[in-house]
């Protein structure tokens, strides 16, 4: 893997246009200029992109982001999609969970991002992709990764902001300490990749959807690098503020106001961690779990939350999966999941994360499935007591109080 280090500006030739600018291109100003990032080769992650999707016309690559996709995610997948469209490559946004956050079924519909739910990737054809590149993960959060090792789909690019979770190599491993994983795919196009048009609506929603991921993923640019201000920048000339404004502002449903019921109820607090279980929820209803940690963070005497419950699927399968939110630079989110609840046993951590936000998920296996009530009960108080007992043993506590 080639290490990122700074390196002085400079700018990239248009490498799919050969024909002169026309006025309405969005083309960066030098202070907007990406902040360069070399690999070992002292080729930038632009240019390396450029070269790597060059000569490639006429292949199809799955796009893949993790299972229940953000706003992030998706504004990644729409902006690889409208690259290699530049590049004569046809490209597919894969997942293989739900889209089921309030923002989010906003986005895809407001902005007419389709994205493609797989809920049977073995029905998937040997040939139908000459690639797989992953945006805003690193294949530990996708149910798609292993069904496409399995058809030996090579993959070409992994675009993240994460820490690296040594999970997958390609020939471009972009991988950033940045707010969002939207900012390093605006920092193509600050670069000069291809241009963006004012004139053409793709464009303008690309914009607005990377605008949502940058904001959404760094705490509405509270907890926003250089880069991603940057980016915004670049951005604000072509992005729609009324539909931004319209998607940022979707009310909560019932089902999601229950599920933050139910965490405020069985929090634990102990020396500024809030940990709680909302018990059993649906699928569909998995985006409540990282709305009710934030909500959770807003306590005055809280700077970490974390919040889990057993997600079902429609086939069965179960999951323990949760999020952690926290404010506290202290606090390392991906170096704190992966210590508390380790790794499965074919050697993938159950968790990970960035500066302030990170996920897990468990799988339950054969205990996966519908019960009896209290069988279920029993479930889901021994799994809460385990995991419960992980994050206080990480923290050096003893859970020794009942939830307030």
């Amino acid at each position: 893997m080639e290490q990122i280090v700074d390196a002085p500006e400079e700018g990239l030739n248009n490498p799919t246009d050969d024909t002169a600018p026309v006025n309405d291109d969005h083309s960066p100003e030098p202070e907007a200029k990406a902040e360069r990032v070399m690999g070992e080769t002292g080729i930038s992650r632009t240019q390396q992109l450029k070269e790597l999707l060059s000569g490639r016309e006429g292949e199809r690559h799955a796009v893949i982001v993790q299972d229940f996709p953000d706003p992030d995610a998706i504004s990644c997948a729409f902006a690889y999609v409208i690259l290699a469209e530049a590049f004569g490559i046809e490209a597919h946004m894969l997942y293989g969970g739900r889209i089921s956050h309030q923002e989010n079924i906003a986005l895809t519909n407001m902005l007419d991002i389709e994205l493609v739910r797989v809920e049977n990737p073995e029905l998937i054809p040997a040939d139908r992709y000459s690639a797989t590149i992953f945006v805003d993960n690193q294949g530990t959060t996708s149910a798609l990764t292993e069904p496409f090792e399995r058809l030996g789909v090579p993959v070409l690019a992994v675009m993240d902001h994460h820490a690296n979770q040594q999970r997958l190599e390609a020939p471009l491993m972009d991988l950033r300490p940045v707010g969002a994983c939207a900012t390093i795919m605006t920092s193509y196009f600050m670069d000069g990749i291809m241009p963006l048009k004012t004139s053409k609506s793709e464009h303008r929603r690309l914009a607005t959807a990377l605008m949502h991921g940058i904001i959404s993923d760094t705490g509405s640019m509270i907890n926003a690098k250089s880069l991603d201000f940057s980016a915004g920048a670049f951005l604000q000339p072509l992005y729609d503020a009324d539909v931004l404004q319209e998607i940022m502002h979707q009310q909560r449903n019932h089902r999601v106001m229950e599920v933050i019921r139910a965490a405020l109820a069985n929090r634990v607090v102990r020396e500024g961690f809030s940990l709680s279980g909302v018990g059993a929820i649906r699928a569909e209803d998995r985006d409540a779990i990282p709305q009710a940690a934030d909500f959770l963070l807003t306590e005055d005497s809280v700077h970490t939350a974390i919040v889990y419950g057993i997600v079902s699927h429609e086939d069965g399968a179960e999951s323990i999966q949760g999020s952690m939110r926290t404010t506290k630079h202290s606090v390392a989110p991906d170096a704190f999941l992966k210590e508390a609840l380790g790794k499965s046993a074919n050697g993938q951590y159950y968790g990970g994360g960035k500066a302030n936000a990170g996920g897990f998920e468990i799988p339950l296996g054969f205990l996966s499935g519908m019960d009896s009530f209290e069988l279920s009960k029993m479930k889901w108080e021994a799994y809460n007591a385990k995991v419960r007992g992980k994050f206080f043993a990480k923290l050096g506590l003893e859970e020794t109080r009942a939830p307030v």
